[in-house]
């Protein structure tokens, strides 16, 4: 009576949808038949991976990995091949179930398959739609109008964060996430649960693996490497998995146009271990250590821009250097107790602490001026006349301690088809920052001052006898905690109405937070979000599913968004407000005699004291006054299903529009207002050499406002960087895997094992991620010259598995 199971049924076609009988259907030594119907039902053990083959005498075998909850039916209704390869391994986890809730479910084969120059989840989230990253460089993502601070991220229901004083893609070194780990990807770009945490934009939400056997994988390219290892005990009570991986940049940031020495070394481990005491209690472990180092050393830089009538370059000679170190440790426990089949109380207790230090003396001397265009000239290409002369000096000595610790409480029973979730949760946020940047601009020998100063400069034509000051200094120290006390409660029901079936979902967030900080007077707000989805499939020929989502979302600050422009922490800054409405609709359907799915969603956001920012690479700073009022709509399509047999592609379009009005001015575009988008992922393979596989990764972004001086109003400074452009592919001989086994020689050691090459953005497009401004003395103009991103590079891959 005590036994944990799931129920496993459906049906299994042929290529031409007639039942197969006789199909043996394999879990470990236990397993059934399908009868002349082609129907089978078997019961797996609930909350664990189980392995299933799928075997008959003529049709090509299936390997499918489930994991379904206790007392849980789920309908698999495979089709099963004469002459198409099969997918090697589909992993299932109630994944009908997760489109009623709007959430998206990638395959984690595909992860690991799909070429860019930041390999994983985040690059695969680039191409759905809602979903916009203008730098290849970097993880960070914004959805639907929000920025890199709107996003949730959880691994194993535990949330996770990112490093804090990070300011280019070229410094972040890895994702907190391993692919190697990952068991289930779950994404929602807006409308979500209230069991999901306190930000505007998006969930993701990550799985790890448990694993049934000893495995070994290794992933080796010129851009790093990867380890991971999986155990298991024989009672399979115990098991764990862990990966180490080791990344360098070098190969990325040396090809841009800056000459740099560059030493980046990214390293990280981590681990999930789980242990059964008996069939009501486990516990679990996740522990994560990295460490980054980051030194640069610029030498020289050449940037060609302007027109052909009017070709224009900036030379830039460096002097100085850049040393930054993120160091994070990251630990949680997690008891999870089986009351009886309806009622499981989890206890999760987690710790984060980074230290981050960043510190750069970098004296930048440029020349503006114009090119000589004559072809056949023997200084072609060369800077003939200067419009420009100047240095800029910046100087850093920014550090960052943080040490965040939580405690939380959650439950979920079941009774009938009503399902009820809750958590409390405390978090104490104890955070030491040393803010430390000043900058020197001088142009001609004249020092630049900063035009938040009155006092009338009209250097270099009249001189001036005021004190010299940096263009930008800010010196500030802050010693800041944070407590937060969040709880939650969501019913879920489903019911049948009329012939249709729906789905309900309505709940609860409140999330009551207090500020102290070293010099200034503390804070306490409350926040209440309330959120509600409703789901429905009607009985019609067609297989449709509609769905509406929405609620009152709020983003309580954390601790980036309180240090306003000078570095001062203001502890009175308010949960910024959004009330999210989501339309979406699934179509499924076959095609070619393939399963295929439209996805189509229409949202609005209204947003209410914003916390303004601005944006540099991906250095975000607010103003933290909450001066501002938004808006954000648009439309996000994406079909996906067997474009070619075997392998699942997608196509992704969307449409935004989001502007912001601060202090009554009037509405101007956001810095993440990125109007279209169009992104594909599609694989392919020879069809008389399956082994030889090609990946294809496709985006296209418009251009995103942004890219103006310092102290620039962005009223009067409207412009927009160029459109963002790049396809990456990856094309993969594959000698072993599930369908190609061999019993000798120096092949049968391997499981898995492939080699290819990668090449990102083929085209070579110049993409810029930010501008930066040159004065010229004589006309006091200001140019922007793009910084811009990687070239097209070439990378070698090989992956095995024992």
């Amino acid at each position: 009576m005590l036994a944990q199971n799931g129920t496993l049924t459906g049906l299994i076609l042929n290529e031409d949808n007639f039942p197969l009988e006789d199909v043996n259907i394999k879990i470990n030594n236990d397993g059934t038949k399908t009868d002349k119907n082609g129907f089978f039902s078997i019961k797996i053990p609930a909350n664990t991976d189980i392995k299933i083959v799928f075997t008959h005498i003529s049709h090509k075998p299936i390997t499918a990995t489930f994991n379904l909850k206790n007392g849980e039916t789920y309908v698999f209704n495979p089709v099963m091949s004469v002459s198409v390869e099969q997918i090697e391994e589909v992993v299932l986890n109630s994944k009908k179930r997760k489109d009623i809730e709007g959430i998206v479910t990638i395959d984690t084969k595909t992860l690991k398959k799909i070429p860019g120059a930041t390999a994983g989840v985040e690059n695969i989230l680039k191409t759905l739609p809602g979903v916009s990253g203008n730098n290849e460089l970097s993880t960070q993502y914004s959805v639907r109008g929000g920025n890199y601070d709107e996003n949730l991220v959880y691994v194993n229901g535990i949330e996770v964060y990112k490093p804090f004083l990070v300011r280019s893609g070229q410094q972040e070194g890895l994702s907190f996430v391993n692919s190697d780990l990952v068991k289930n990807i779950e994404f929602s770009a807006g409308g979500f649960q209230a069991k999901y945490g306190d930000k505007l934009s998006s969930v993701l939400d990550i799985t790890y693996k448990k694993p049934i056997d000893f495995g070994v994988s290794i992933d080796l390219s010129l851009l790093g490497g990867s380890l991971a290892v999986e155990t298991a005990s024989k009672d399979a009570k115990f098991t764990s998995i862990t990966g180490v991986r080791y990344r360098n940049n070098s190969l990325l940031v040396n090809a841009k146009e800056t000459e740099t020495n560059f030493n980046p070394a990214f390293f990280d481990a981590q681990t999930y271990l789980s242990y059964k005491f008996s069939d009501k209690f486990q516990l679990s472990f996740l522990g994560n250590g990295s460490l980054n180092k980051y030194d640069y050393e610029p030498k020289t830089r050449q940037t060609n821009f302007g027109t052909l009538d009017n070709p224009l370059a900036l030379l830039v000679f460096y002097e100085g250097q850049e040393r930054d170190r993120y160091q994070t440790l990251f630990g949680a426990l997690n008891g999870t107790y089986f009351m009886n089949d309806n009622l499981t109380i989890d206890l999760v207790a987690s710790t984060y602490h980074t230290t981050e230090d960043e510190h750069f003396d970098i004296l930048a001397e440029y020349r503006l001026g114009e090119v000589n265009s004559n072809i056949g000239d023997e200084d072609l290409g060369e800077v003939e006349f200067s419009e420009g002369i100047g240095g800029q000096l910046n100087h850093g000595r920014n550090d960052l301690d943080a040490l965040i610790s939580t405690i939380e409480q959650k439950g979920t029973y079941n009774i009938k088809e009503n399902e009820i979730k809750w958590s409390v949760k405390y978090t104490n946020e104890d955070i030491r920052d040393r803010l430390i940047e000043w900058e020197v601009i001088d142009s001609a020998g004249f020092s630049i001052r900063p035009p938040t100063i009155d006092d009338f400069n009209d250097q270099p034509y009249t001189s001036y006898d005021g004190p010299i000051v940096p263009f930008q200094n800010v010196r500030v120290k802050n010693e800041t905690t944070i407590n937060r006390v969040q709880t939650y409660f969501q019913w879920s029901k489903k019911s049948n109405w009329k012939e249709s079936k729906a789905w309900y979902n309505i709940g609860l967030r409140a999330h009551n937070w207090s500020v102290r900080s070293k010099g200034v007077k503390s804070n306490n707000q409350t926040v209440i979000s309330p959120r509600a989805q409703f789901a429905i499939k009607p009985k019609w020929e067609k297989d449709m599913l509609f769905r509406v989502s929405g609620g009152l979302y709020y983003q309580p600050p954390f601790y980036r968004e309180l240090r306003d422009r000078n570095g001062n922490v203001q502890p009175n800054v308010k949960a910024q407000q959004s009330i999210h409405l989501v339309l979406g609709n699934d179509y499924s359907f076959n095609l070619w005699k393939r399963p295929f799915k439209l996805t189509s969603e229409v949202y609005y956001k209204d947003i209410n004291n914003v916390n303004s920012y601005t944006i540099e690479n991906v250095r975000i700073r607010y103003r933290a006054n909450n001066n501002a009022e938004a808006f954000a709509y648009g439309l996000d399509l994406r079909i996906n299903g067997e474009f070619v047999p075997g392998t699942e592609s997608w196509f992704s379009f969307g449409y935004l529009k989001t502007e912001e009005n601060l202090n009554n001015r009037g509405f101007i575009p956001r810095p993440t207002d990125q109007r279209l988008k169009f992104a594909a992922l599609f694989q392919d393979y020879v069809p008389k050499i399956p082994s030889m596989k090609m990946y294809l990764n496709l985006v296209y972004n418009s251009g995103l406002p942004g890219g103006s001086p310092s102290y620039a109003d962005p009223y009067i400074f409207q412009s927009k960087l160029p459109d963002y452009k790049r396809a990456d592919a990856g094309f993969q001989f594959v000698l072993v895997d599930t369908n190609k086994t061999y019993d000798k020689r120096w092949k049968q050691q391997f499981k898995e094992l492939s080699f290819g090459i990668e090449i990102f953005n083929i085209f070579d497009v110049q993409n810029s991620i930010t501008n930066t401004w040159v004065r010229d003395v004589y006309t006091k103009r200001q140019f922007a010259i793009p910084n811009y991103l990687t070239p097209r590079i070439f990378n070698v891959r090989t992956t095995m598995r024992f």
